[in-house]
């Protein structure tokens, strides 16, 4: 056990860079000779809990499902770092609602995001709604989605379109989405409580852990550079400061106020750690829309840093709810 609380102290690149020297096939299964007193962990949400894009790793599992869990989002680095501890199953999903959690099969997509990249094995089958891989044996949930439910890719999108033309002034996307904003996250509000009870319904005894999202725009805005495809592109730094505070702010403390209502579930708080780290600080934890201009999207979503800060507090969560510490 000490080993572990050395494991979890160290933070940053380092680990993440050393994870990435195993090979694929320690990455994706249980671990066989702790299998027998392993608890039970289910791995569900959207892509800042699969990975999905290059700078958070490579996908391994073979054959695809169009998911794209990467080997260094934060399930398969606590997998690696706890494996002692948790039998993994993650079934997390690109582009994944709570609807998709809960009880709607999805599409997947992949990477097929025309006309900025082409997935060649797309399309893909259906996978079934996520809750499926739970059930009474699980012993601990994780749990990471919203922000497709709340609409924010189409949000950014919109917001992208709108400053094109501005020069980097004013709040073209405020002034035309705000009055929207406020339906979504009630949306999101429904949704979650929903998923949240079906959940626990699937698994009485299991701790269901809600993850939140991290810091992905900073307080500075002045920091952002517009027309910089790297960082948000040719939103406005007005409208980020919208974006903070009335989207992605509001989106966390919904999830976290779903899950203080419910006695089984637990916020696992990503945000206060990830502040200085945002898509324009120099040592970022989330992408911009680009890692590299024009061959590598990223679409504002966590790199390996940020999910090895994510794999600390979530697997500093999931050993409190065992009972190690």
């Amino acid at each position: 056990m000490e080993n572990t609380r050395k494991r979890l102290a160290v933070l940053g690149s380092a680990a993440a860079l050393a994870a990435g020297a195993l090979a694929p096939a320690q990455l994706a299964g249980a671990h066989p000779a702790a299998a027998a007193a392993a608890h039970q962990w289910v791995a569900l949400g959207d892509s800042y809990a699969a990975g999905v894009i290059p700078a958070a790793g490579d996908t391994f599992e073979v054959p695809r499902d169009g998911c794209e869990r990467t080997d260094q989002s934060y399930p398969q680095v606590i997998d690696r770092d706890l494996g002692s501890h948790f039998d993994l199953a993650n079934v997390s999903c690109g582009a994944a609602t709570i609807e998709n959690v809960t009880f709607r099969a999805q599409e997947p997509i992949g990477r097929h995001l025309p006309p900025v990249s082409e997935d060649p094995d797309y399309p893909f089958p259906a996978v079934p709604p996520q809750s499926a891989a739970v059930g009474p044996g699980t012993d601990v949930v994780t749990v990471g989605v919203g922000g497709n439910t709340l609409g924010f890719a189409d949000i950014l999108f919109q917001c992208l379109q709108l400053g094109g033309g501005s020069g980097g002034v004013g709040t073209p996307c405020r002034d035309d989405l705000a009055d929207d904003i406020p339906s979504r996250l009630n949306k999101v509000g429904r949704d979650y409580d929903e998923m949240l009870t079906v959940l626990h319904e699937r698994a009485p005894h299991a701790k269901i852990l809600t993850v939140g999202y991290p810091t992905v725009i900073p307080k500075d805005t002045s920091k952002c550079q517009y027309n910089n495809l790297e960082q948000f592109g040719s939103i406005t730094q007005g409208d980020l400061d919208w974006l903070r505070q009335d989207v992605m702010e509001p989106l966390n403390q919904i999830i976290e106020k779903s899950a203080g209502a419910h006695d089984a579930a637990r916020f696992v708080d990503l945000y206060d750690s990830s502040r200085n780290h945002s898509v324009c600080d120099t040592g970022k934890w989330v992408e911009g829309i680009f890692t590299r201009v024009p061959d590598q999207p990223a679409l504002v979503h966590p790199n390996a840093r940020g999910h090895r800060n994510a794999a600390d507090h979530v697997a500093a969560a999931m050993l409190e709810a065992i009972g190690v510490g």
